[in-house]
């Protein structure tokens, strides 16, 4: 395919970045990238998914980053992936002379590695300049399922209807399961068992940057993990934490160690966000120097501050977020051109392993396999978001009472606005139709 028709294509069948953001793949297509990078570094503690369906669907994958190479002409295709991930090294590895111009990249087993900037400069030695897209320097970053739903789109004509999601932490049976858009929490929940404590919480996501989730949540094109957790459980009550509690906290107790900086993963590329700094200037009112204010636009949100550095606890992740909402609402715009400082001599010696993670974290003791199931499944109903992506949503493109089969456009995305278009993830009976959302009664 050309570049123009590649990208027709993944808009009209809803690929978008599978791995949490949901950037619509089409718009990273540019003819200046001369690299391609499929993220398999999959940082997250509990999370195997990516590097599970990589080793399962391996040829498939790799068949749709050489589409994606040979659409923008790109020189090389890096595959990024932990060393620790032995069999999918393997699978890779058993696959490169059918494709020559993909190679592998090795990452640390540390976290942030699957941060796009942080896996960009591991892979390809790149910095992406602070505010920038990858495309600055030459590189397009997709992920592994965004991959293997392309190539399912290209070979067996079906746009995107399902999500792998896995389910872990404190369950019966943790698995990885693939299951229609709209399927509720609390049903996908339930395919791995009971939980095994009776006051629980969800996370959608991963334990580091997944958010609080309920029974009545929906599976979405970027819903990757549903963690079950006790209530009292150090990853929850984080996320529980009024914005308010926080910030009298910070003012009380930040003792300026500068711990929350000298641990950012960020900062140690080069980028000008001091978290330690903003933590001063925000607690105390300080306004007099506003460059830790607007340095905060350059945060990844990837909590390594708040859920690990902190000796005292404190949250800055949180009140940094809350201020670039605040910045976001009012139109601040950032400084343009800014540049990296240059990575920090002491980089190596400052990433977190895995396994110091999972430790600090709490979650040894719900770090299973979580293998992909062959289970069929099939809901009852399910409640499609019309926004499941970076962009703007799609317009309800059904009325209440028709007939839908699977894959049949139900959500459309006006021509020249950014967004893809959203399919029906079962064939049944339209119950009802919000700006926001559809709802399909399946058929018996």
């Amino acid at each position: 395919m050309t570049l123009a028709d590649l990208s027709t294509f993944m808009r009209e069948n809803g690929i978008v970045g599978a791995g949490g953001a949901g950037f619509p793949s089409y718009a990273k297509l540019n003819k200046k990238a001369d690299t391609i990078i499929l993220n398999c570094a999959e940082c997250e503690p509990l999370l195997r998914l990516h590097r599970q369906l990589l080793a399962k669907k391996t040829f498939e994958i790799m068949t749709a980053l050489r589409e994606v190479a040979q659409a923008v002409e790109a020189e090389q295709v890096i595959i990024a992936v932990k060393g620790s991930y032995t069999s999918t090294i393997e699978a890779v590895k058993a696959h490169l002379d059918s494709f020559p111009m993909i190679k592998l990249g090795i990452l640390q087993d540390v976290y942030p590695a699957g941060d796009e900037v942080i896996a960009i400069y591991g892979t390809t030695g790149r910095v992406v300049p602070p505010g920038k897209l990858p495309i600055e320097v030459g590189v397009i970053v997709y992920n592994v399922e965004t991959m293997y739903n392309l190539y399912v789109a290209m070979t067996e004509k079906k746009p995107v209807t399902h999500k792998y999601v896995t389910v872990g932490g404190a369950v019966e049976n943790p698995a990885t399961y693939l299951v229609p858009l709209g399927m509720s929490f609390k049903e996908v929940v339930k395919l791995a068992g009971k939980p095994t404590v009776e006051d629980c919480a969800y996370i959608c996501g991963g334990p580091m940057t997944g958010k609080l989730a309920t029974d009545n949540d929906v599976v979405t094109k970027t819903t990757n993990a549903i963690l079950v957790l006790p209530k009292n459980h150090y990853v929850i009550m984080k996320r529980m934490t009024p914005v308010s509690m926080s910030m009298k906290r910070a003012m009380s107790s930040c003792c300026q160690c500068q711990m929350c900086t000298d641990l950012c993963p960020r900062h140690l590329i080069g980028y000008p966000i001091q978290p330690h700094l903003f933590m001063r200037s925000a607690t105390s009112g300080v306004t007099k120097d506003l460059e830790p204010y607007f340095n905060t636009a350059f945060c990844s949100q990837c909590g390594v501050c708040e859920m690990f550095a902190c000796v005292q606890g404190l949250n800055p992740r949180t009140l940094i977020g809350e201020f670039k909402k605040g910045m976001g609402k009012n139109g601040v715009k950032l400084a343009k051109d800014v540049e990296a400082g240059g990575v920090h001599p002491d980089r190596d010696f400052r990433r977190i392993s895995m396994s110091r993670l999972r430790a600090k974290l709490g979650l040894e003791q719900y770090n299973h396999k979580a293998p992909i199931s062959e289970d069929v499944i099939a809901p009852r109903r399910v409640k499609i978001m019309m926004s499941q992506h970076i962009g703007v949503p799609a317009t309800p493109f059904v009325k209440t009472g028709d007939k839908v089969e699977v894959g049949q456009v139900i959500g459309k995305i006006e021509e020249g606005k950014l967004g893809v278009n959203v399919h029906s993830s079962v064939a049944g009976k339209v119950l009802d139709v919000k700006d926001k959302f559809v709802l399909i009664e399946a058929e018996a």
